[in-house]
């Protein structure tokens, strides 16, 4: 372990956390080019290993990646700074977009914009949910399974919202008894069962979601529309895109559903809540990362686990469309379906660009 000085830690994380626009595969490549490319403080191997390790886990694996870095180079202290560091900027900049969009009574080009963008945004949960199919398949201990798997997300994401936890635990829970000839998982069920409002919504998106950001979707999306009212569908799907528009991890999007549950307070807690099980996980498995990916339970449960959250990816594309009232933003759809999906554009231009014509069709 490296002894970094902390103010640096806080600087280049925090540095991060400004710039990292783009989601999980940008905050990878400027924590790689940090610490290997430029300051040499770890190996390419070692972040490769790392970069494996943190996808085992449920949560936002590039978080985890920026909290294990900086434990890697300043220990645990270091850890929680780095962390902070990494996650801060964005959270401050989601806030402050929650209450400009999310508010009450917004203007009619602030509205315009949020409805454009939040049009674009079953595009881009398709185009995240293939992104992650071809490594998922690769490693895959059986293609029927897995297909089943899937399907299972997708049909869950796409009809049960908020119960589709349920189901990527039940997949991951199958093939582990499957494997192991073990319940492990069942106990997380019953655990899992009692918790509910702000809280509970945050636990699932922080500890409970496999296979990347937008996994996180339709953990949040019956919860925050149907089952607690915390807001409306349309102020769901702009608080989909400000959480892709803004830099650091997807998971802030969090903090935009308890802004409009509890104001700045419900924002606090539900981004505290979503992100303190990442900092659990790195900073008690950390020195154990290698026998985690080499763990047969643990590969077992994500064989399961992980083709359910792509499903659940790609089936949310479908409950985000039905949130879609106005006919143009069908259109605005269909064109970032094709930027995105054909063109290969950008997620955040994608959005801000939908979002632009949102706002000029409400000045018109």
């Amino acid at each position: 372990m490296l002894d970094v000085p902390l103010r640096v830690v806080v600087r280049e994380w925090g540095r991060i956390g400004c710039l990292g626009f783009g989601g999980p595969p940008a905050h990878i490549a400027l924590l790689r080019e940090l610490v290997v490319d430029r300051r040499e403080w770890l190996s390419a191997e070692e972040v490769e290993d790392a970069i494996a390790a943190c996808n085992l886990l449920p949560g936002p694996a590039s978080t985890q990646l920026a909290i294990f870095t900086a434990w890697r180079v300043r220990g645990p202290v270091g850890a929680i700074a780095g962390g902070l560091a990494f996650i801060l900027p964005g959270l401050i900049a989601i806030l402050a977009l929650s209450a400009l969009f999310l508010s009450g009574s917004p203007p009619d080009w602030v509205r315009g914009a949020s409805e454009g963008a939040g049009a674009a945004v079953a595009a881009v949960a398709v185009q995240a949910g293939l992104a992650l199919v071809p490594a998922s398949w690769k490693r895959a201990a059986s293609h029927p399974r897995w297909v089943v798997y899937a399907v299972l997300g997708g049909i869950a994401a796409a009809v049960t919202g908020p119960w589709v936890v349920l189901v990527l635990l039940a997949c991951g829970g199958f093939e582990l008894v499957r494997r192991r000839a073990a319940m492990l998982a069942w106990p997380v069920l019953i655990a899992t069962a009692n918790l509910g409002g702000l809280a509970w919504v945050a636990l699932k998106v922080g500890a409970l979601s496999y296979g990347g950001g937008f996994v996180i979707i339709p953990l949040m999306q019956g919860d925050a529309v149907d089952r607690h009212h915390w807001m409306t569908g349309e102020q769901f799907l702009s608080a989909v895109a400000l959480g892709q528009v803004t830099p650091g991890p997807v998971v802030h999007t969090v903090a935009a559903v308890g802004f409009t549950a509890a104001g700045v307070g419900g924002a606090l807690l539900a981004a505290a809540v979503a992100f303190a099980p990442s900092f659990a996980f790195v900073l008690l498995g950390a020195p154990r990362f290698d026998r985690l990916r080499a763990q047969p339970d643990t590969r077992a449960f994500l064989d399961g686990a992980g083709p359910a959250a792509i499903g659940a990816i790609l089936g949310s594309s479908i409950a985000l469309a039905r949130e879609l009232t106005e006919p143009w933003q069908a259109a605005v759809l269909a064109a970032a379906a094709v930027a995105l999906l054909a063109l290969r554009r950008g997620v955040v231009e994608t959005l801000v660009a939908a979002g632009v014509t949102g706002t000029l069709i409400a000045l018109l």
